[in-house]
């Protein structure tokens, strides 16, 4: 027992940080969701720590979980909030509709807006994970997975432009 607990904290020290962008991702932005996310993730490396098989890196598999338990709650909830309180954040902040702020912003909004497994693979890409670790992860192939990304990008990028116009 000792040993899995060394384990765990390991690989929570490891894979934590990683796992709260993922999330906050997923729920645009809301940090106290995507940090109950996070909790409930490693909750479910903890519970099958002993079952993973080492048939794909550690950081893939505890990926895939997280993939799973953000979609899972936005099925479940249909979380919408995030994206009327970041507009509403943008609208009343007195910047240049160019700076950096307001162009992530815009980049994450739009975001929001792609289809659940578009939003997946380009968290995972903008994680900086390999585009073969994001196949295995989504269960997509290599180039299908390059395809899709180089079109989400593409998508995001007239997105962005339109939305700051």
């Amino acid at each position: 027992m000792k040993n899995h607990r060394a384990t765990f904290e390991t690989i929570y020290s490891d894979n934590y940080g990683r796992v709260l962008r993922l999330c906050l991702g997923y729920v645009k932005g809301d940090t106290e969701l995507a940090k109950d996310l996070t909790q409930e993730v490693f909750v479910k490396v903890w519970e099958n720590l002993n079952s993973f098989r080492n048939e794909s890196a550690i950081a893939t598999w505890i990926y895939r979980i997280t993939v799973n338990t953000c979609l899972l709650q936005l099925r479940n909830k249909r979380y919408l909030t995030g994206t009327e309180a970041l507009e509403k954040k943008t609208a009343t902040e007195e910047e240049t509709p160019f700076s950096n702020e307001n162009r992530l912003a815009q980049m994450y909004a739009c975001i929001n807006k792609l289809n659940e497994e578009s939003k997946g693979i380009i968290l995972l890409e903008l994680e900086g994970l390999p585009q073969k670790e994001i196949a295995a992860i989504m269960g997509l192939s290599h180039q299908a997975v390059r395809v899709r990304i180089h079109r989400i990008k593409n998508s995001l990028t007239k997105c962005v432009q339109h939305e700051l116009l």
